[in-house]
């Protein structure tokens, strides 16, 4: 039977999708395991937090991080997880490692991907696709006028990734790798240029506080765009401001657009350098965002900042 540790869970709701038999309920102020439960540790697996626990396990629930794995992966996005899976399945010892509570929070992209390189890696799942795409709409935007395009024959997907990210990573665990949340990655472990290990600081429920050593064969860096293992090892990961793009996004309610299509917006004064985009994502929702290139954004604000400095004291 599964326990709760009723201080940590924050009723994410998170277990709940992935259990098989719907033995998972969210009350008003709780969550309620009821008499269906099979004992499978979908929920155990997803819980971000560690407020599940199977009986069966609890007297092992404080046992620390081993100090010598094959493998360590730092980021348990899409690509961490997935590494972690199949390294495990590879009969690699395997720790997988996120510094955020919860895997798949927050958002940081539009949610949308291909058919087809999906496929490859994951069967489709209706518990985390919010809408199905067949075509796209691109505006483009110049001066006063405007020209819009339509492209079809491609299908994607607008994806819950907060659902999504927790899937892989529960695949990972069921494979057999060892998944650990509020776990950050502080530095390598380096001896003659070469890396061969982690300083981890531990917050995670299982191994409580403190600095731990853990050395591995492989370190990947799946830490994203801030690139710090990276940069820890010596690599050059830099990006220069025309290469980085300045995004914000909101998820919006009442919009009325095609539910199988993607929009996006191009135009210089709109987007210097980049885009708007609409991701439909089911029942009237969408991503909506914009993105402009920063190297432009840094010219175009602190010209407006000029103009406007000037116009202040002209007055």
């Amino acid at each position: 039977m599964i326990t709760i540790d009723h201080h940590r869970c924050t009723h994410c709701g998170g277990c709940v999708n992935v259990c098989p038999v719907e033995a998972l309920t969210l009350d008003e102020t709780r969550l309620v395991v009821n008499s269906k439960c099979i004992d499978c540790g979908n929920c155990v697996a997803a819980c971000p937090l560690g407020a599940l626990h199977l009986a069966t396990a609890i007297k092992g629930r404080q046992h620390p991080i081993k100090r010598h794995y094959d493998l360590v992966i730092v980021g348990a996005g899409p690509g961490g997880s997935t590494a972690a899976q199949v390294s495990a399945e590879a009969g690699l010892s395997v720790l997988l490692l996120e510094k955020r509570q919860e895997i798949g929070s927050p958002v940081r992209c539009a949610e949308g991907v291909g058919r087809e390189p999906l496929i490859s890696l994951i069967e489709p799942d209706p518990r985390w696709i919010a809408a199905e795409i067949d075509h796209a709409e691109i505006t483009v935007v110049s001066d006063s006028e405007a020209l819009t395009m339509h492209a079809r024959g491609g299908q994607g997907y607008v994806l819950e990734r907060r659902i999504f990210d927790r899937v892989l990573a529960e695949r990972a665990a069921k494979s057999g790798a060892e998944v650990r949340v509020k776990t950050a990655v502080n530095g390598l472990l380096m001896e003659n240029g070469r890396v061969y290990g982690v300083r981890i600081q531990n917050g995670d429920f299982l191994s409580g506080a403190g600095e731990v050593e853990v050395e591995a064969q492989v370190i990947i860096a799946a830490d994203g765009v801030e690139a710090q293992v990276g940069r820890w090892a010596g690599l050059d990961v830099q990006l220069a401001l025309k290469d980085m793009m300045v995004c914000a996004q909101y998820l919006l309610a009442g919009i009325d657009i095609d539910p199988t299509c993607t929009y996006y917006v191009i135009g210089h004064e709109l987007a210097p350098g980049g885009y708007a985009w609409i991701f439909p994502k089911g029942e009237g929702k969408a991503n909506v965002g914009l993105c402009v290139q920063a190297d432009l954004w840094q010219r175009n604000y602190s010209h407006s900042q000029s103009s406007a400095h000037e116009i202040v004291g002209d007055g």
